[in-house]
């Protein structure tokens, strides 16, 4: 599973959780959190991104995630 294969379904369950979000203000580069979402809105595109890739991440591995970029690094490596 390549890189954009994993941003795209983390970008898809961020809309869902924040619908309010207009597509195009998520990219690669920001955080959960700049884009407005709160500590429950972040566990959730966590543990939705991760029940779409049909994975099973430990939390612990969040921990240094700034960006969505890291999260996509995190669920990549995971998935292959």
């Amino acid at each position: 599973m390549t890189q954009l294969d994993v941003f795209q379904t983390v970008k898809r369950v961020t809309l869902e959780v924040l619908p309010f979000l207009p597509p195009e203000e998520v990219s690669i580069e920001k955080s959960l959190k700049d884009l407005g979402a709160n500590s429950i809105d972040r566990m959730e595109v966590v543990t939705r991104s991760m029940e779409s890739l049909g994975i099973k991440v430990p939390l612990v591995e969040f921990g240094k995630v700034k960006n969505l970029e890291g999260l996509v690094d995190v669920l990549q490596r995971f998935a292959n």
